[in-house]
């Protein structure tokens, strides 16, 4: 009779080297009980087009949920082709676009290998490397929130560049020709990750044209206010796109948010209303924080981001939570910490301005 071997009594052997040790992504604060304002995750205040709403009953009403979904999210495709004037095969849809960054990530960066990213920035790209068992190299902004020429001269072991734009927590937008001159001097694919692009004045679509290098991903989490239905796409050359397939999940949007994804991004007029109102209460926001003694970055997506030139930023935070008003406290290391206030209806920010004239 063999001897069993002894189990280890700490499962972290168990793993593959680096991801016990790996720092998860910590995602803004979901309550799930009691009457909340939440102003932390940057969702869209209002619901979503009522478009959607009828796509996902149509969809429940036969067998369509009996059968596996569309691997390629062809009618979402065709529709966004339309819309966003690139051609359907231009386009891959993804799980939010987190899942476009965890497949592009795992098709560029292998391990040991280098991702370059801004910081402050989005944090899951610094997760993303170290699930990929690759160093994430964050390149420092400057304190105007613009990149050093720098950024484009690279580690020799330099496979991707990741640029959130319009930034988050800053809401700052790098110009398209800023990226387009980035790009041409990387040696690698640069992705500019454009959740916020619906409420900014630019955005680098027209770039993915004129270079192979240049992939674009979009979110319908913020501007299309469907942040609990997880949907997103990226937009590339063919070439990139027939690669990405490669890796992404055989089912990786499901039926439901393929319709309803498809409908929204459908309704134009929608978006633009919405967009109109949130850009408005943007305004209105930036103003009452600068009237307040904080330094109000001007945003260009649907958060702004605040400092105080003398007052510590947490404890607003945990006031504001006492009185059921969330809003993201956010610290950077070798930077500093502030406010990211996400863009509420009208009446949200006016019960926000008046419990922070108390605090």
């Amino acid at each position: 009779m063999l001897d069993t071997p002894p189990r280890p009594d700490d499962s972290d052997v168990l793993l593959r080297s680096g991801i016990a040790a790996l720092t998860p992504y910590t995602p803004g604060e979901q309550p799930q009980g009691g009457k909340w304002i939440k102003l932390n995750t940057n969702e869209n205040p209002y619901p979503p087009s009522p478009a959607v709403a009828r796509a996902i009953i149509a969809t429940t009403t036969d067998r369509t949920l009996a059968k596996y979904p569309d691997p390629l999210a062809t009618a979402f495709r065709m529709r966004a082709s339309e819309v966003l004037g690139i051609d359907p095969e231009w386009i891959v849809c993804g799980n939010g676009s987190d899942d476009l960054l965890t497949i592009l990530v795992r098709t560029f960066v292998g391990s040991g290998e280098c991702l370059r990213v801004p910081y402050p920035s989005y944090i899951l790209y610094r997760t993303l490397a170290g699930i990929q068992g690759a160093h994430c190299n964050e390149f420092p902004y400057k304190r105007d929130w613009t990149l050093d020429e720098a950024f484009a001269v690279p580690p020799a072991d330099l496979r991707l560049a990741i640029i959130a734009n319009p930034n988050s927590p800053s809401g700052t937008l790098l110009s398209p020709s800023r990226i387009k001159d980035l790009a041409d001097r990387l040696p690698c694919a640069l992705v500019v990750d454009e959740a916020y692009a619906d409420f900014s004045d630019t955005n680098c679509i027209d770039l993915v044209r004129q270079s192979k290098q240049i992939i674009v991903t979009r979110s319908l989490s913020k501007s299309y206010a469907l942040a609990g239905l997880r949907f997103g796409f990226a937009i590339a050359q063919p070439h990139i796109i027939e690669q990405l397939r490669k890796v992404k999940d055989s089912y990786n949007c499901d039926t439901l948010s393929i319709a309803a994804a498809t409908a929204a991004i459908d309704d134009q007029q929608w978006l633009a209303a919405n967009r109109k109102a949130i850009i408005a209460t943007r305004q209105r926001l930036t103003d009452a924080m600068r009237a307040l003694g904080f330094q109000a970055q001007e945003s260009q997506a649907n958060f702004v981001w605040c400092t105080h030139p003398e007052r510590p930023h947490k404890p607003f935070y945990e006031e504001l939570k006492k009185n059921g008003i969330l809003i993201r406290y956010m610290r950077y290391d070798n930077w500093g910490d502030g406010l990211r206030i996400t863009v509420g209806t009208d009446a949200e920010i006016e019960a926000f301005v008046n419990c922070m004239k108390t605090l």
